[in-house]
Order: C-alpha cells, then sequence, then structure tokens
C-alpha cells in the first residue's frame, strides 16, 4: 500500500492530541476532513488505530506500534526535503533568508546590502512567511536562515538574538488612545485584540501578553491570517494589535497610530540556521549580521541590547 506523509501527519497529530478537534485546528483542516482521512489510513491498514469512546479518543495497540514508526518516516522525509532544496540553493548560489512580517527590520535590509557587496557572486532571495512560519520554513528546507521572532521552538537550530525592539500597541487613527506617548498594557484591558490560529498558542499568548499583570486575559478580538489582515482590523477601529517597532515603518499608514507599550519585555529576533548547513552562505550571512548587531550598524530599533 502506499500512503501519503498527509495521513501520517494527520495520525500524528491526532494521536498527540487525542482530540479531534484540537488536532484538527492545529493542522488548519476542518474536523470532518480529519475523521475521513484517519479513516482512509485505517481502511488501508485494515485495523482501527484509534478508540473513540464518546468524546474521549485513545490509540489501540496498533496505533501504539504506528506512532514511533510514523514520526521516524515524517522525520526522515522531512530530512530528505531539507537537504535536496538546500544543495540545490548552493549549487545555484542562492541564500534564501525567512522572515515574518517586518523581519528584523533595516538590520536585516542592511545585511542583505552588505553580504551582497562581500560576495558579488552570491544573491539574496528575501522569504516572507506568515505568523511563525519562518522555523517550519527552516525545518522544511525552504531557506537556509531565518530571521525568527522569539518565542519559537526553535530546538535543533543554530539560534543567536541579533535584535531586540519595544512592542508597540497599533491603534486606529481615531482610537481615543491614539494622542498618548506612551501606553501601559493595562491602558488596552478592555480593548480587543486581534490574534491568529496560524501561529502557537505560546507564540500568541506572549503577544497578546496573556495573561496580564493582574491575571486577566486579553480580550480577544478578529482573527487574522497575515499583518495585512491585521491591520485592516485595526485601522477600521474593530481591535487593537501589538506589534514590534519596526512594523511602524514597514507599515506606516496615515489612518493607524503607533504607541509604544513601555511595561512589556521588547521582541528578541534571532536568526536561526540548521546545524551543520549545506549552504556555506550562510555562515557568511551571520558574520555580516552578527558584525552589524555588535556595533549597531543594523539599525535596532529599541529594548535591550542583543545578547545569547
Amino acid at each position: 500500500m502506499d500512503v501519503d506523509t498527509r495521513s501520517l501527519r494527520y495520525f500524528v497529530e491526532l494521536a498527540e492530541q487525542l482530540n479531534f478537534t484540537r488536532a484538527a485546528e492545529r493542522l488548519y483542516v476542518s474536523q470532518p476532513a480529519l475523521s475521513r482521512a484517519i479513516k482512509r489510513l485505517e481502511d488501508d491498514l485494515r485495523t482501527p488505530l484509534f478508540e473513540r469512546l464518546g468524546r474521549e479518543v485513545r490509540l489501540t495497540a496498533a496505533g501504539e506500534a504506528l506512532l514511533p514508526d510514523a514520526r521516524a518516516l515524517l522525520d526522515g522525509w522531512l530530512s530528505a526535503q531539507r537537504n535536496a532544496r538546500a544543495v540545490a540553493a548552493a549549487r545555484s548560489r542562492v541564500l534564501r533568508v525567512g522572515f515574518t512580517a517586518s523581519g528584523a527590520g533595516t538590520l536585516a535590509t542592511r545585511a542583505y546590502t552588505e553580504f551582497m557587496r562581500r560576495h558579488p557572486d552570491a544573491s539574496i532571495e528575501p522569504k516572507r512567511f506568515e505568523w511563525g512560519g519562518e522555523v517550519a520554513a527552516l525545518r522544511e528546507g525552504l531557506v537556509d536562515v531565518a530571521f525568527v521572532w522569539l518565542p519559537a521552538d526553535t530546538a535543533g537550530l543554530r539560534t543567536e538574538i541579533v535584535a531586540t525592539e519595544r512592542r508597540m500597541a497599533g491603534l486606529a487613527a481615531g482610537h481615543p488612545l491614539a494622542d498618548r506617548t506612551e501606553l501601559s498594557i493595562m491602558d488596552l484591558a478592555k480593548e480587543p485584540l486581534v490574534w491568529t490560529r496560524r501561529a502557537p498558542r505560546e507564540w500568541v499568548d506572549w503577544w497578546a501578553v496573556n495573561p496580564r499583570p493582574d491575571g486577566s486575559e486579553p480580550v480577544w478580538g478578529p482573527e487574522n491570517d497575515n499583518v495585512e489582515e491585521m491591520l485592516e482590523h485595526v485601522a477600521s477601529g474593530l481591535a487593537v494589535c501589538l506589534s514590534p517597532e519596526s512594523m511602524t515603518l514597514h507599515y506606516g499608514r496615515p489612518d493607524l497610530a503607533w504607541i509604544p507599550v513601555t511595561d512589556i519585555p521588547p521582541l528578541r529576533i534571532a536568526l536561526c540556521g540548521p546545524i551543520g548547513e549545506a549552504n556555506r552562505a550562510a555562515g557568511g550571512f551571520a558574520a555580516v549580521v552578527r558584525e552589524m548587531a555588535r556595533t549597531g550598524d543594523g539599525g535596532v530599533t529599541g529594548g535591550s541590547p542583543p545578547g545569547r
């Protein structure tokens, strides 16, 4: 029998969550689609993998036996994709750099320019991903290095913090707080906050400052899939957002006001890459970024000094 990796991925996620609703949310599929995929896999294997007892889901003995092998197969396929893509990029003398939204601000832009000056025979391809997607892109070999917004699951990756940025509240220009010079996070306690299901929950909670200093939960506003949707919600007055300071430069709009939030930790930005990367240009790029971060030549926009 032939089984695609999607079926195995669905199986592993459900085996880890033991809940169809949570697994479907994490996979960004509908619950019926997940159920059908699991049923097809069970039919192909001619054995049940899960016991369904009302709302409770348990692995059968066959499911428990399959789980470690399914994980190993997925890891092996991921490694094969990553190696093939990295070697192809290296042969083409292309360095693929991942980022989310405004990435590392002016540090990234200046690093691109300096790297090309030092390595005129190479080229850089900046690749943007949606919320938190740059880490998955690294693991899948879609990029050679990435500017990663922490917190993130960087296990197994080479990680170095290269910049920090203040976090800003984004408000509609006509919002009652829009004329303030600074804000406390509790000034936003009753404001609906834009959020996303596309990023890990830990990432969402950190950006939302959940829980707030008094133990309360934010007021969750409309969802979004990308930065453009987020800013449309904010500009229309439906919600507020919390964003890095570089976003105020990359996404400046007359219908938005950006106010620093002074009592929450800054964003830490890390340059991440696989250990033992196949693309040697990644090391040269990391050296440029490290040098600029150390000398302050990259335009770090705020917060405490970079560190490890």
